[in-house]
């Protein structure tokens, strides 16, 4: 890798506005050193201007979807500013097209070829199997035919979703054949789907990042208070929280993850299932980008230190200097306009001001599963996160 002594880094963000939350990644590469150059749809004048002091160029698209038109936007950054060094969008949708482009200008990192194992779920049960990692039973299924055969093998219920997919999107729990027909009436024929049995557990993932050579530099976790189906179903309250403390068990699997997919200079979130009655550990899928939502924010408040920052510097020249020592647990919690809640913002101010770390709206897309207004606390003792999601999501 070149030096900055020789010459800046180009760095070619893709979307860089997107999420709202992760243009702090410019902020920091441009004060590192980087040529910082943006590539998305949105006009010029409605990025912030934050991100505009710190992007050295920006080329907008009429279409991102359009591949020819980002080519030729990075096309011309290697034309103006030289090498391209790195391209990264740190967002799940455009992880095949930050591949292709680094596949067409020979950047480091994941290519095309590499996509198959990373994008569909298929493809990494076949590795945690290979690696020794227990998974849900199931596979894909290519007809009508092959699912009503598949589900009597797996039994109800059962959960069905994109074998490429992002999150909990298009994805169904099917309690009964009644609801397996149902499915299949409206399922969408442009997409594959893998059918799995269901596992009664609770999601808990492994997070971090690694550097130039694949060690993880950062490594942090997620637990939630109930999946995100069985929320958005019930319309209820939602907290998720970055713990302090961290199963070894969690550790060695995810250490295993990161070493089979071959996780280098990358951000990675990796879910589990643990079971409820053995609280054993099973893979349910890898995902080489940052968790999303505010929990890259979270890791913040958790360490008190600058991921973006780490971030840069690994990408400059390998470094990581933050001391991690998983000093507080971090929580976010959701709040809903329909919900009448017992105690209001400033109740909870008043009686957790130390705690709070900030309060924040919801865009209208994100708050069905969000809530209209979130809260992010951060305590010393679960105990004392426990008490404050109650205060907070107490009803009238």
């Amino acid at each position: 890798m070149d030096s900055l002594m020789d010459r800046n880094l180009n760095f070619v963000m893709i979307s860089p506005h997107f999420p709202a939350n992760f243009e702090t990644f410019a902020h920091r590469l441009s004060e590192n050193g980087f040529n910082t150059l943006g590539i998305a749809d949105a006009p010029y004048e409605e990025l912030t201007q934050g991100l505009r002091d710190h992007l050295t160029e920006y080329y907008r698209v009429d279409n991102m979807e359009d591949y020819d038109q980002v080519y030729r936007a990075v096309a011309y950054f290697a034309h103006k500013y030289g090498r391209i060094d790195r391209i990264e969008s740190h967002n799940e949708y455009w992880l095949e097209l930050d591949a292709r482009l680094r596949t067409d200008f020979n950047v480091f990192g994941y290519k095309t070829k590499d996509m198959l194992s990373i994008k569909t779920k298929a493809q990494m049960k076949t590795i945690f199997q290979k690696i020794g990692i227990a998974v849900a039973c199931g596979r894909v299924f290519t007809s009508a035919a092959d699912a009503r055969t598949l589900a009597k093998e797996l039994g109800f219920p059962l959960i069905i979703k994109p074998n490429s997919g992002v999150g909990a999107s298009d994805t169904y729990k099917v309690k009964s054949e009644a609801e397996l027909e149902n499915f299949l009436k409206q399922q969408n024929p442009a997409v594959e789907y893998i059918m799995e049995e269901f596992i009664d557990g609770d999601i808990v993932t492994f997070d971090g990042l690694t550097d130039h050579e694949g060690n993880i530099v950062f490594y942090s976790s997620l637990e939630y208070s109930e999946a995100v189906l069985d929320m958005v179903d019930k319309d209820d309250d939602m907290f998720y929280y970055v713990p302090r403390d961290i199963s070894p068990e969690l550790v060695r699997l995810g250490q295993k993850c990161v070493e089979a997919f071959n996780v280098k200079e990358r951000f990675f979130h990796f879910e589990f299932f643990r079971t409820k009655k053995t609280k054993d550990l099973m893979a349910l899928e890898i995902n080489c980008r940052p968790p999303g939502g505010l929990t890259i924010d979270m890791w913040n408040y958790a360490n008190d230190f600058d991921v973006f920052n780490e971030y840069a510097h690994i990408v400059k020249d390998n470094r990581f200097e933050a001391r991690i020592t998983h000093p507080y647990n971090v929580v976010y919690i959701s709040r809903k306009a329909n919900k009448n809640y017992a105690h209001s913002i400033d109740d909870i101010k008043a009686n957790y001001g130390e705690a709070i770390i900030d309060i924040e709206t919801v865009p209208g897309i994100f708050a069905k599963i969000m809530g209209e207004v979130g809260i992010l606390a951060r305590t010393q003792t679960m105990e004392d996160m426990r008490t404050i999601i109650q205060y907070a999501q107490e009803k009238a």
